[in-house]
């Protein structure tokens, strides 16, 4: 066994990425406040060809010294945009047939290993702020609340990490 080179990885380009076949999904970021968080987002976003990012209220956006140096240039290949209302948003990509998910811990929550892509659909994943959460306006409107099951003792896991490990569930049931 050995390492792999960067050439050896058969990546495509940032240009290829723009054209290739995305999975149908778009991530919101409802107020997340760590730069590197952001950065994150987009490189599993990019990992993943996740079809869009959007940012909302105090989120970060690009070009960012701190966004940049987890994203790697992610937000070169990501497509993203800006809205000030995460609420107005999510509004809008249910009208335009997304299936909205707030990945958030409540009272009809339903676990992630319990959760199956339907073909053709298109979703729309609402990661909340470090504290606080997804906002209490996109939960009452929500199609759907997704939540990573926890044995530990702490009551969440870093907004980053959950979108690694949502997305990914999603795309290999979507494969």
């Amino acid at each position: 066994m050995k390492k792999l080179k960067l050439e050896e990885l058969g990546r495509i380009s940032a240009k290829e990425y723009k054209s290739a076949t995305k999975l149908p999904v778009v991530i919101v970021l409802d107020n997340v406040r760590s730069l590197h968080n952001v950065g994150s987002a987009f490189r599993t976003a990019d990992a993943f060809r996740v079809d869009k990012i959007f940012l909302t209220g105090i989120t970060g956006q690009p070009p960012h010294r701190e966004i940049q140096k987890t994203a790697l240039g992610a937000t070169e290949s990501v497509n993203w945009e800006y809205f000030k209302s995460v609420s107005e948003l999510t509004q809008q990509l249910s009208s335009e047939g997304y299936t909205i998910i707030v990945i958030e811990q409540t009272t009809e929550s339903l676990a992630l290993h319990d959760f199956s892509p339907i073909d053709g659909a298109k979703y729309c994943l609402v990661f909340g702020n470090e504290v606080n959460g997804v906002s209490e306006e996109v939960i009452e409107h929500a199609d759907l609340a997704i939540e990573i099951p926890q044995s530990g003792t702490k009551h969440s896991i870093n907004v980053s990490v959950c979108v690694g490990i949502v997305v990914w569930e999603i795309a290999k049931k979507s494969i």
